[in-house]
C-alpha cells in the first residue's frame, strides 16, 4: 500500500476512533466524504483507491472534487464545505504523519470555504402538517408506521439520524413525563417530551410493532433501521398525495428536516422562549435557532403593531367625547 492508504486507516481508527471518540454520525460523514472523493478519482484518473497516494490529492484535485459535488452531483455549498471540513481534519492529521508532503498539505488546508446565501427556512401550517400526517394508509403496516413517524418527527423536532437510529428502548410513554432519549450531535443526550396525542400514535404503533427493546422503533419490513435516503423518499410520496387534499404543499419542498423546522414554529408560535428552543433542538448556540425568529412574519407583524406612526403626537389616546369613550370601552 502507498502512503495514503494507511494514513487514511489510521485517521479513522486512531485519530478519530481512539483520540476524538468521535460520534457515528461523524464517522458516517466523513467515511461517505473520503469514499465519494477517492470514488471520483479513480474516475478521473483509473488508479484504484489502494494505489493512491498522498501526492496524487493534492489541492487541484481536491477543488476539482468539490467542484464535481457542486455541479454534477448537484450538492449545496452547505454539504460542500461539510465535505471539505473532514478533508481538512484529515490532512491537518497526515501533516503530522508526513511532514515530507507539507507544502501539499499546506495549499490543500488553504482551499477556502465558500459563501452561500442563508434562505428562510421552510415550515408546514397546521393545516398542512395535518393533511400530511392524515395520507398515509393507517390500515397497512408502512402506513401505521409512516403516520407514527411523521408525528413523532413533527411533535419532537428529532434530526432525521436521531429520528432513524430511535430505538423502543429509548421511548417512554407512561402518563407523567413520557418522552423519547436520543444521542445528537457532539455526543449530547437529549429527552424531549411527547404530548398526548404522539403517545396516543405511538403507543398504537408500538402494539403493531411488538419488537425487542433495542430494535429501531421505525424498521424497515426487515427489521432494519431506515435509511436517511428512505424517509425522504417516503416523506416526499405522502407530500406528493398529501398535496391534493392541501394544495399549498405543491408549492413547498418538503424534508425530513422541514419537519424538525415545524416543530420549533409551533414553538414559537405557542410562546416558547427561544433558549428553550434551543434546548428542545439540541442547538450549540442560540444563534443557531434564531434563524426562526428571522422567518416568522407574525412575530415581526407583532413587533411593528406596537410601533408608534411617524407624524403621530406623543402621549397617550383621548376619546374626544365622554359617549364615544363609553361606546369604546363596551
Amino acid at each position: 500500500m502507498t502512503s495514503l492508504a494507511p494514513t487514511l486507516q489510521k485517521f479513522f481508527t486512531d485519530r478519530l476512533t481512539t483520540q476524538r471518540a468521535a460520534s457515528p454520525h461523524t464517522l458516517a460523514a466523513y467515511r461517505d466524504t473520503f469514499r465519494l472523493l477517492l470514488e471520483h478519482v479513480h474516475r478521473t484518473t483509473t488508479i484504484t483507491p489502494a494505489r493512491l497516494d498522498l501526492s496524487d490529492l493534492d489541492a487541484t484535485v481536491i477543488a476539482a472534487f468539490l467542484t464535481h459535488l457542486e455541479l454534477d452531483r448537484h450538492n449545496s455549498v452547505r454539504t460542500r464545505n461539510t465535505r471539505l471540513a473532514a478533508i481538512r481534519s484529515f490532512y491537518s492529521y497526515a501533516a503530522y504523519e508526513h511532514p515530507e508532503h507539507a507544502a501539499l498539505i499546506q495549499r490543500v488546508l488553504a482551499i477556502p470555504t465558500k459563501r452561500h446565501d442563508k434562505a428562510i427556512v421552510t415550515w408546514l401550517t397546521d393545516n398542512e402538517l395535518q393533511a400530511l400526517i392524515a395520507t398515509p394508509d393507517t390500515h397497512t403496516w408502512l402506513g401505521r408506521r409512516d403516520h407514527a413517524l411523521i408525528t413523532t418527527a413533527a411533535q419532537t423536532g428529532l434530526r432525521v439520524s436521531e429520528l432513524t437510529a430511535l430505538t423502543i428502548d429509548r421511548v417512554n410513554l407512561t402518563n407523567i413525563g413520557a418522552h423519547v432519549t436520543c444521542l445528537g450531535k457532539g455526543r449530547k443526550h437529549r429527552a424531549t417530551p411527547l404530548t398526548a396525542s404522539t403517545v396516543h400514535v405511538l403507543a398504537n404503533w408500538l402494539k403493531k410493532r411488538n419488537g425487542a427493546p433495542t430494535e429501531p422503533i421505525f424498521p424497515t419490513r426487515q427489521g432494519q433501521s431506515l435509511s436517511q435516503d428512505a424517509v425522504a423518499k417516503l416523506l416526499r410520496k405522502h407530500t406528493s398525495n398529501a398535496a391534493h387534499r392541501c394544495p399549498s404543499l405543491a408549492a413547498k419542498t418538503i424534508t425530513p428536516h422541514t419537519l424538525r423546522h415545524t416543530a420549533a414554529m409551533r414553538l414559537l408560535h405557542a410562546g416558547v422562549d427561544i433558549a428553550t428552543i434551543a434546548l428542545w433542538l439540541g442547538h450549540e448556540s442560540i444563534e443557531t435557532t434564531s434563524i426562526y425568529l428571522h422567518a416568522d412574519m407574525t412575530i415581526k407583524q407583532r413587533a411593528i403593531d406596537r410601533t408608534t406612526p411617524i407624524g403621530t403626537k406623543p402621549g397617550r389616546y383621548q376619546p374626544p367625547d365622554k359617549l364615544i369613550a363609553f361606546l369604546e370601552a363596551l
